[in-house]
C-alpha cells in the first residue's frame, strides 16, 4: 500500500474530510501535517455529523491511529474541546491520538494579535479566521514560540509561555490593543498541561510504521492556492500546503510519499480576501452557495463561489505532482443549464494559460470560458458512474482532459456513502479493497 497525501487543489473547503474518512480504513496511520484550527473538515455518514479542526478525520474510523505533526500549530483549548466533543459522541480519541512534541502552541496573545492586525488593515484586511495561526507561525520562525513538548516539565513550560506573552505584549501595544486576560492565559496553560499524556515523537512513530510496511495517509489542511509560497500571496495561510511538504514536515524523507490525491470541487469557492477570477457575484453564485451549503466549518462565514478554474487546477497538478483527483459536489450543479469552465485568463489584452505570480495581475484576469451544457436532473446520492446523466459524464471527462489527471472519485452528496468510485489507475492500485466492496462504508 502506498503512503498517500490528500491535499486541496483549490482555495480550501474542497471536501477533504469526507475523502479522508472514506479512504482511511486502508491505512494504519492518518497524520495532519500543516495548519491549525483555522481549518475545518466535515465528516458525515448515515445520520451522524462530525466537525473536525485539528484532529485528523481518520479518528472517526476505529482502526486508525491518528497523529498531529510538528508542522501544525495547536490551540490547546480548542484541541481539548474537540477531544471532549468527540468523546461525547462515543469516539475513542486518547488511546489513538499522538501529538508531536515539536508542534508549536497557539496562545491567547496570538489570537489577540491576529485580530488587532486585521482591524488595523480595515478595508485591506486579508480575511483571516482570527484564530492566531499566522502569529503563531511567526513566533515559531522568530524562535520565540512555545513547543508542546515543554508541557512535560511544567516549570519550563510556564517560563516559555511568560517569555512569549511578553514578546506578544510588545507587539500588541503597537496596535493599542490590550494583552489577553491572565485568566484566559491560565486556561490555555491548564489545557496544554492536560494534553501531556498524548505528547510524543510523531516522526519516530511514522518512521517505524514505514519500516514495518504500515500505510500512512497524510491529511492536508487548506488548499493549494493558500500555500505561503505558491498561493495568492498575501491572501494565503502561514504554512506550506503543497503535497511535497507533507513528509518533511513530519520528519520523514520525501521518498516516503507514494501518491498524491487532490480534492477539487466541481466548481470553485474561496473564503476571505484575495483575487478570485471566476467568482460569481450574482443570483447564480448565491444558488451555488445555497445548494452547496457553502459556509465555513470553522467560522461559519459564507464562501465566495465561482466556476471551475482549470487554469488554477492545472497549476495545482504541476505543483503538487497530483496523480488522481476526487471531484466533490457534482450534485450542486444539477440545476445549472450551462456550466462554464475557465481555460485561460485574458490579462492586459493577452491570453495566458498560466497563473500569474502577482496578485495584482490575477485580480485583473478576465476568464476565458468554455461553456458546457448542464444536465438539469438529479445526481444526488448516485453511486454508479453509469447512472450519471450523459452531460454530467461529459463534464467530468472534459475536466479530466483539461487536467490530464484521472478523476477517481466523484462525490454526489455530503455523506460518506454518496460517492462514485472509479477503477482508474493509480487509484485502483492504491486502494484495491475499495473495489471489492459493493459500496463505500
Amino acid at each position: 500500500m502506498a503512503n498517500v497525501v490528500v491535499i486541496g487543489g483549490q482555495w480550501g473547503d474542497e471536501g477533504k474530510g469526507k475523502v479522508v474518512d472514506l479512504l482511511c480504513p486502508s491505512f494504519e496511520h492518518v497524520v495532519r501535517f500543516n495548519g491549525g484550527n483555522n481549518a475545518g473538515h466535515t465528516v458525515r455518514f448515515a445520520d451522524r455529523h462530525f466537525a473536525l479542526h485539528l484532529i485528523p478525520s481518520g479518528i472517526i474510523q476505529p482502526t486508525c491511529r491518528c497523529a498531529v505533526g510538528p508542522g501544525v500549530v495547536i490551540d490547546p483549548v480548542g484541541l481539548l474541546a474537540e477531544i471532549r466533543e468527540l468523546e461525547a459522541q462515543s469516539i475513542s480519541v486518547r488511546t489513538r491520538l499522538l501529538l508531536s512534541s515539536r508542534a508549536h502552541l497557539v496562545m491567547p496573545g496570538h489570537r489577540a494579535l491576529d485580530l488587532a492586525r486585521e482591524t488595523a488593515r480595515g478595508a485591506k484586511k486579508i480575511g483571516t479566521t482570527g484564530k492566531g495561526i499566522g502569529p503563531a507561525y511567526e513566533t515559531r520562525a522568530g524562535r520565540t514560540g512555545v513547543r508542546l513538548g515543554l508541557v512535560r516539565n511544567e516549570d519550563r513550560f510556564r517560563e516559555a509561555v511568560d517569555a512569549t506573552n511578553q514578546a506578544l505584549g510588545e507587539l500588541l501595544r503597537g496596535y493599542d490593543a490590550p494583552a489577553p486576560d491572565p485568566e484566559e492565559v491560565e486556561a490555555a496553560i491548564v489545557a496544554a498541561l492536560a494534553l501531556a499524556p498524548l505528547v510524543g515523537d510523531v516522526s519516530q512513530v511514522l518512521h517505524d510504521a514505514i519500516a514495518t510496511k504500515q500505510a500512512i495517509l497524510f491529511e492536508g489542511a487548506q488548499g493549494t492556492f493558500l500555500d505561503i509560497d505558491h498561493g495568492t500571496y498575501p491572501f494565503v495561510t502561514s504554512s506550506g500546503v503543497l503535497a511535497g511538504f507533507a513528509a518533511p514536515a513530519c520528519g520523514l524523507p520525501a521518498r516516503a510519499i507514494g501518491g498524491v490525491l487532490a480534492v477539487l470541487k466541481a466548481y470553485t469557492t474561496r473564503v476571505g480576501g484575495g483575487p478570485f477570477p471566476t467568482e460569481l457575484n450574482d443570483a447564480l453564485g448565491e444558488q451555488l452557495r445555497r445548494r452547496g451549503n457553502e459556509f465555513g466549518t470553522t467560522t461559519g462565514r459564507p464562501r465566495r463561489t465561482g466556476w471551475f478554474d482549470a487554469v488554477a487546477a492545472r497549476a495545482a497538478v504541476r505543483w503538487n505532482g497530483i496523480d488522481a483527483v476526487a471531484l466533490t459536489k457534482l450534485d450542486v450543479l444539477d440545476e445549472v443549464e450551462e456550466i462554464p469552465i475557465a481555460t485561460g485568463y485574458r490579462i492586459g489584452g493577452e491570453v495566458t494559460t498560466e497563473v500569474p505570480d502577482d496578485v495584482a495581475d490575477l485580480a485583473e484576469a478576465d476568464p476565458v470560458y468554455e461553456v458546457m451544457p448542464g444536465w438539469c436532473s438529479s445526481t444526488s446520492g448516485v453511486t454508479d458512474d453509469a447512472e450519471l446523466p450523459d452531460a454530467a459524464r461529459r463534464y467530468v471527462a472534459r475536466l479530466e482532459e483539461l487536467l490530464d489527471v484521472p478523476i477517481a472519485m466523484i462525490s454526489t452528496g455530503p455523506r460518506r456513502e454518496e460517492t462514485i468510485l472509479r477503477a482508474v489507475p493509480p487509484f485502483s492500485q492504491w486502494f484495491p479493497e475499495l473495489f471489492r466492496r459493493k459500496a463505500p462504508r
